[in-house]
């Protein structure tokens, strides 16, 4: 097979071309370079088509005896509950993962292993109150409450931010229970009701 021979200044013009026709003419016209194009098209529709499950079913692939076992377990039962009970679901003590934000507890165990489980990215958020860290965008040790916090202190833009993660739990989530305070006294949830509904 003998290439055509092509000068400096049609090189020079084919790349000056911002519409890269010369290169659309060049695959269209020789049936080698339709055929790569083509087995290239459809390895990247493939690929795409594979990273996108693997993004929506959100296991990354690790740990996934964890993922898989807690996943398996029964839906928790609507219940408030004080920090010092909320810690113990922290996914070491137990394979459940509870979440509290702005005084609300959420399940995140299954949907939220990656993230919120032991290793993952916001695994300090595990068993604790978040709220003060993620009204502050923080990951701190300072900012997440061992203690009852009553977030009095906080400003308008760190209320609002709070607000909208709140909103992501509970689209997101299982909600659980109120966090309690001292003087909180838990509510008594008939069996009726929603496990996805706050009060």
């Amino acid at each position: 097979m003998v290439l055509p021979a092509v000068s400096a200044a049609d090189a020079a013009a084919a790349a000056a071309d911002p519409d890269l026709n010369w290169l659309a003419e060049e695959v269209l016209q020789k049936p080698v370079n339709l055929l790569l194009f083509l087995v290239l098209a459809i390895l990247l529709a493939i690929s795409t088509y594979y990273l996108l499950n693997w993004l929506r079913s959100g296991d990354s692939g690790s740990d996934s005896s964890r993922s898989q076992s807690s996943s398996s377990l029964p839906k928790m039962k609507k219940q408030d509950m004080t920090l010092q009970q909320l810690k113990q679901y922290n996914g070491v003590d137990d394979p459940r993962i509870l979440v509290a934000v702005h005084f609300k507890v959420f399940d995140v165990t299954g949907r939220g292993n990656d993230f919120y489980g032991p290793g993952g990215p916001y695994a300090c958020f595990a068993g604790r109150d978040a709220s003060r860290a993620l009204a502050r965008m923080s990951l701190q040790e300072c900012d997440i409450a061992d203690e009852y916090d009553d977030l009095t202190d906080l400003d308008e833009q760190q209320l609002e931010s709070l607000k909208e993660w709140e909103l992501q739990f509970m689209e997101r989530y299982t909600f659980v229970g109120r966090l309690l305070g001292p003087e909180d006294r838990p509510t008594d949830y008939s069996e009726s009701e929603s496990a996805s509904e706050p009060r």
